[in-house]
């Protein structure tokens, strides 16, 4: 079994696909990636933010740092399973995450005000623990989607994820109520990320070129943040035209 990772350093670039480029892409692609260790799964999010949102719209102002904080399930977890505690932060184009792994009724608990739970990497836990205490944290919002993963036959350090079905909702705010929510993109859209520690590798960039297909800015968090506000936005014209 392949060991768990804790701490991630480097750059990664978002693309987003029609299917046809998606098809045309995974043709190109096929002399130079194999499957990951874990090449299909489903990833299950709470994200956690103040009140107000702070973090999510200080991130959409695209400031040279910003950070969230998530509890990330690989699957929908059972009421004993475990899952992560993830701080994401990103500094100057760089990406950096810091995780830990405990037990899903512990980690609901704590981010409750309870105890702090059992962890394998204690400086992790403290790094979390400090992000608490500077931030009001609240459960804001689930996001699931559904991962094709991929590594470079000779750098196994670049990954190419596919997501689809990237879907979100904001009540029962649960892993283990299940992985169902409105759907954030249309059904032929497929996100890609592309997450290595250095530059991107010639061939990897002539593909991407040869298929006019070029990096974006996409946080799947804020994108969901801008419907809840547009959504609101109509149920309160609505009250205002019925008035």
């Amino acid at each position: 079994m392949k060991a768990v990772q804790w701490s991630f350093q480097r750059i990664e670039e978002k693309y987003l696909l029609n299917s046809e480029q998606y098809d045309r892409l995974r043709i190109a692609l096929r002399e130079h990636i194999v499957p990951d260790d874990y090449p299909e799964s489903t990833i299950c999010n709470i994200y956690y933010d103040t009140p107000d949102y702070e973090l999510i719209r200080h991130s959409m102002e695209k400031p040279i740092y910003k950070e969230k904080f998530r509890v990330r399930s690989y699957g929908v977890p059972s009421k004993t399973g475990s899952v992560f505690m993830e701080i994401k932060k990103k500094f100057d184009g760089i990406v950096y995450k810091r995780r830990v792994l405990s037990d899903i009724g512990e980690t609901m608990e704590y981010l409750r005000g309870g105890e702090k739970p059992e962890v394998d990497d204690p400086q992790i836990l403290q790094e979390i623990q400090w992000f608490k205490q500077n931030y009001t944290l609240v459960p804001k919002l689930f996001l699931a989607y559904d991962r094709l993963a991929f590594r470079d036959t000779e750098d196994p350090e670049l990954r190419l994820t596919f997501d689809r079905n990237i879907r979100f909702r904001t009540e029962n705010l649960d892993l283990t109520c299940g992985d169902y929510g409105v759907k954030l993109l249309p059904e032929d859209q497929i996100l890609m990320e592309v997450k290595i520690p250095g530059a991107a590798p010639v061939w990897l960039s002539q593909v991407l070129s040869s298929l006019n297909i070029y990096p974006i800015s996409f946080s799947k968090y804020g994108k969901c943040y801008q419907k809840m506000m547009e959504r609101n936005k109509e149920i309160i014209m609505g009250v205002d035209n019925c008035a």
